[in-house]
């Protein structure tokens, strides 16, 4: 019900698998190590990010963009050419990078994924397209047109794509433009069609679709943007397109980036899943904002179900680095919480170096090897049938420092499993009631913890009280 989704910065893995194993790995030879990885850590799906033809205006613009050189030497000491390439989000057409195998060996990897038990997702880019793809010769009417004169009083809005005329830029509207990217009109219904049809396209080829800043295209956010240049949006893209994907494909699922409190929207939107960028906020936070994130984890069911969480991904600093002495007990909530569980590559072996999506060489890092079996015993634990299917309620604690506590119970008709994480630099003396564990003698419990040393002795139940001492920074699962 609530599949634990592993992202892979693709480029970078393949190099890394080929030195590995001394040879060139592309999609159509990955070792079977890597299948067997993927199986021991229970993962429903792999997100395979940058699979894409590359842009060459991008890879231009990466290459000379001084703000990214400052990014990349941050991350790598001596840059080579060959380590810059085009961003993955400026895409020119929706062909399979014939560097990282092509078409056929995705649709090789994909089988042996299916082995497995594993889906393929890709990654959908609705908002905008590289300035050398492949419909602007001949369909410029696919994309917001900019006027000489808002040119002259804007010179960085736009691309003159011919002589004397402009085409905008890719934009979210809180910063600046995506200059190796052009804006979509989705005012025109050809452009629908056309964006339509890239969504058929990459259904073919997987499971699922990571919708990459999805709120973008919503009729609301659009006009506001763009009816000025390109006219007002009709009528929503994603539920006709959606639904047309699942005619064809009714079980294949999308995942929308999502931000600005739009997760609600776009599921209604048809959205089997969306970011939820709060709890990511809430968690990461320093200090942890612990009464925003608990009121969260009450929020309606059916909007609770279909978020996706996580605490790091390529777009976001290292979880390791960000969240730093609560990223155990940070790691434990997220993977007991209801939703889509999204995973990021090395984020369980506790790298904190985030890198450039433009990079396509990663500094080498050591393991953090007990964070990496904790990461396991908890993606054992996700697969339980009480965090795959129970609800979620508040759990009411009482300790002297609430502040810095969370707590909540998971539960179906027969189990029942309670979450609590101090997220301070002390301990917590924790009590609570609730009658499922009420007149339950000790050794029927189970106990999961952060600490490898943490014993079911260190409970103690009395008088339907139940106590707990938590360590500081730490988390633990107590299921009956």
């Amino acid at each position: 019900m609530f599949p634990l989704v592993y992202e892979i910065n693709t480029r970078i893995w393949l190099q890394k698998l080929s030195r590995e194993h001394n040879r060139p790995v592309t999609l159509g030879n990955i070792p079977d190590s890597a299948f067997n990885f993927f199986t021991s850590c229970n993962f429903d799906m792999v997100w395979l990010m940058g699979v894409w033809k590359p842009s060459q205006y991008s890879k231009a613009i990466a290459t000379a963009h001084p703000g990214l050189r400052s990014s990349f030497l941050e991350h790598i000491a001596l840059i080579e050419p060959g380590d810059i390439a085009s961003s993955p989000y400026s895409i020119p057409s929706y062909t399979v990078n014939d560097a990282l195998g092509g078409e056929e060996e995705l649709i090789v990897f994909r089988e042996k994924l299916r082995d497995y038990g594993i889906k393929l997702m890709l990654d959908y880019v609705p908002n905008h397209l590289a300035l050398d793809n492949e419909w602007l010769p001949e369909h410029p009417e696919y994309f917001i047109p900019v006027s000489k004169a808002e040119q002259s009083q804007d010179p960085r809005s736009g691309f003159e794509y011919i002589c004397g005329t402009y085409l905008a830029y890719g934009k979210d509207p809180y910063y600046d433009p995506w200059t190796d990217t052009l804006q979509l009109n989705y005012a025109r219904k050809e452009t629908r069609e056309m964006m339509t049809e890239n969504l058929f396209k990459i259904s073919t080829l997987c499971d699922a679709v990571r919708c990459d800043m999805a709120m973008l295209i919503l009729k609301s956010v659009f006009n506001t943007t763009w009816s000025n240049l390109g006219g007002a949006m009709k009528e929503e893209f994603w539920y006709n397109a959606i639904t047309a994907v699942k005619r064809r494909h009714p079980d294949f699922i999308f995942l929308a980036e999502s931000y600005w409190n739009k997760e609600w929207e776009l599921q209604q939107q048809g959205f089997d899943f969306t970011y939820d960028k709060p709890f990511y906020d809430y968690i990461s936070s320093s200090p942890v904002n612990v009464e925003k994130l608990d009121g969260h984890m009450q929020a309606h069911w059916e909007y609770q179900r279909h978020l996706c969480r996580f605490l790091e991904n390529h777009d976001e600093p290292r979880a390791a680095d960000k969240i730093g002495l609560n990223n155990k007990a940070a790691a434990l909530v997220l993977l007991t919480a209801p939703g889509m569980h999204l995973v990021h590559q090395d984020q369980m072996d506790g790298f904190r170096q985030k890198i450039p999506v433009q990079l396509i060489r990663q500094a080498p890092e050591p393991d953090n090897i007990d964070l990496s079996v904790l990461y396991q015993k908890l993606f054992t634990l996700q697969k339980k049938k009480v965090f795959q299917e129970g609800e979620v309620e508040q759990l009411e604690m009482h300790s002297a420092n609430k502040s810095n506590c969370l707590g909540f119970h998971r539960f179906t008709a027969n189990e029942h499993a309670f979450v609590l994480a101090n997220f301070s630099a002390t301990g917590i003396a924790i009590e609570f009631e609730h009658p499922s564990i009420d007149h339950i003698a000790i050794e029927r419990l189970t106990l999961q913890s952060t600490l490898a040393d943490k014993k079911i002795s260190d409970i103690h139940c009395a008088e339907n009280v139940t106590r707990v001492n938590l360590s500081p920074h730490e988390g633990i699962v107590i299921t009956c």
